[in-house]
């Protein structure tokens, strides 16, 4: 992307002024959302509105057209009038040097021919202004390093590097529900519409160069040109990893697509081998899509496949170890010298293998030992650790019983969720001292998100997975995507 398209991008992104066009006084309609959106997410810059009466909405006087406000103050129009006003309200912000336009307002290519007619004039319009034109029939736009949050809907996420581009809208609310959620934030989102002039692969390029984005997470529904397509994402994901969550993939899901944004899905196959040549890491799931992301942007990259599972219950280390012998992933080695070294540190009915089963004996200061032996084993890649919480969760038990804070139990509690919180503190600690990921799993994370383990973890700014499965999904991801840096020598 040339510097002139980069300048573009910023002006959607970390634009020095904002201007909503169209705002209502009416709480409920979109001008209205977007502006106090704006103004209570933090944004610092200027920031004005257009309201046909001039009516002060949310403390702002607005002004009745755009052309009373002053020039080269703004660089981004929200747009929120309707789509017979916004080519003469294009030309008045190119005067004003507005340079690019979010369009909210609907009525073109999902309307029909006369529609469509009407977005081919707006774009070719926008293009002769050198304005650039996100939308139309978009639900609205997200930065946390500029704490702009120009949407509906979707709450303000905290900041991280995750940058998410999607053809529909929900799917952006639903990424930016997961990241307030987990914890694991976000840099840029944008909901692109009908995408007449900015496509999906345009943001990708955007965000591929972009210095608060380590990952990039799009959805998709139709492939207009699958050549292009190909090269256009390869290097993308050359340059940073890719995680693409693609709608229409069975005979209903592209009727629903066609009906949704116009689009034609792709044969899947074709398009899954698309990804895996092109590197881009292809989700399942919603769930799949965003924990593959958050594992790119909190974990450190993977050297090998060989995985150790550390688990306080041996039930849990059987059914990941299942799930570990099932992917690309393989199971560690127990080692003499770890062998040894655990074996100092656990009572004799310790598993001795892969699983390593504690099985109950842990003291103060176990789990965060035996977590840095084998962090430190240079036959060990990757950890997955089993059973954070447990300890709070009997603390809960007893906070909310009939006895608390009596019997000694004020002092128990406080010791077992302190002890949950050194433990996810201890994974965070030891995975950035020997550079591996040690992805921690708990079905508390969504049971009890306020357990004492999650709780940290999220503190960490990593992300606790709901279940090991779904660990050692996003761990193979990561393995595979090293796979590909590693055959480009990167």
């Amino acid at each position: 992307m040339n510097a002139s398209r980069r300048q573009e991008f910023k002006a959607l992104f970390e634009p020095k002024g904002v201007v909503v066009a169209g705002v209502s006084t009416h709480p409920g309609k979109f001008g209205y959302v977007a502006l106090h959106n704006i103004l209570s997410c933090g944004y610092k810059g200027a920031v004005a509105a257009t309201n046909r009466d001039g009516s002060s909405v949310l403390g702002v006087a607005t002004v009745a057209d755009i052309e009373y406000l002053p020039n080269d103050m703004y660089d981004l129009v929200f747009v929120c009038t309707p789509a017979s006003a916004n080519l003469e309200l294009l030309e008045a912000c190119a005067r004003k040097g507005i340079t690019a336009a979010f369009i909210t307002s609907a009525g073109y290519g999902e309307a029909g021919v006369s529609g469509r007619e009407a977005e081919a004039h707006l774009v070719a319009r926008a293009s002769e202004l050198g304005i650039l034109l996100a939308g139309p029939n978009g639900q609205g736009i997200v930065s946390t390093p500029s704490s702009l949050c120009a949407q509906i809907v979707a709450p303000f996420p905290p900041a991280g590097k995750i940058a998410i581009a999607s053809q529909s809208g929900n799917f952006v609310s639903s990424f930016l529900n997961l990241a307030k959620a987990t914890g694991v934030g976000i840099s840029r989102a944008v909901s692109a519409g009908n995408a007449a002039s900015v496509g999906i692969v345009d943001y990708l390029e955007f965000y591929a160069e972009d210095p608060e984005t380590a990952v990039s997470l799009a959805y998709l529904e139709g492939v207009s040109d699958g050549r292009a397509l190909f090269e256009r994402l390869g290097a993308i994901s050359a340059k940073k990893p890719l995680v693409i969550l693609k709608g229409g993939s069975t005979s209903g899901g592209a009727k629903a697509a066609a009906s949704h944004t116009g689009s034609l899905a792709a044969d899947d196959r074709i398009f899954d081998g698309m990804c895996r040549q092109a590197g881009v890491v292809r989700a399942d799931t919603v769930e799949d899509a965003f924990e593959a992301a958050a594992t790119f942007a909190t974990q450190p990259r993977v050297r090998g496949p060989r995985t150790m599972i550390v688990t306080t219950a041996g039930g849990w280390g059987v059914v990941t170890a299942d799930a570990i012998t099932r992917s690309d992933l393989t199971l560690a080695s127990l080692g003499d010298d770890l062998h040894s070294a655990i074996d100092a540190k656990l009572p004799p009915r310790w598993s001795r293998n892969n699983p390593i089963d504690l099985a109950g004996g842990e003291t103060r200061d176990t789990i965060p030992e035996v977590l840095e032996l084998v962090a430190r084993d240079p036959q060990v890649d990757a950890i997955v650790y089993l059973g954070l919480g447990i300890q709070s969760n009997q603390a809960r038990l007893m906070r909310n019983g009939p006895f608390y804070p009596d019997y000694g139990l004020e002092r128990i509690v406080a010791y077992h969720e302190r002890q949950d919180a050194r433990f996810a503190q201890a994974a965070d600690e030891i995975s950035r001292r020997y550079d591996k990921p040690i992805l921690t799993a708990s079905e508390l994370a969504i049971a009890d998100p306020d357990n004492a383990g999650p709780t940290a973890v999220r503190a960490s700014g990593r992300l606790c997975y709901a279940t090991a499965d779904r660990a050692v999904r996003a761990l193979e991801h990561l393995w595979r995507d090293s796979q590909y840096r590693a055959r480009r020598g990167r």
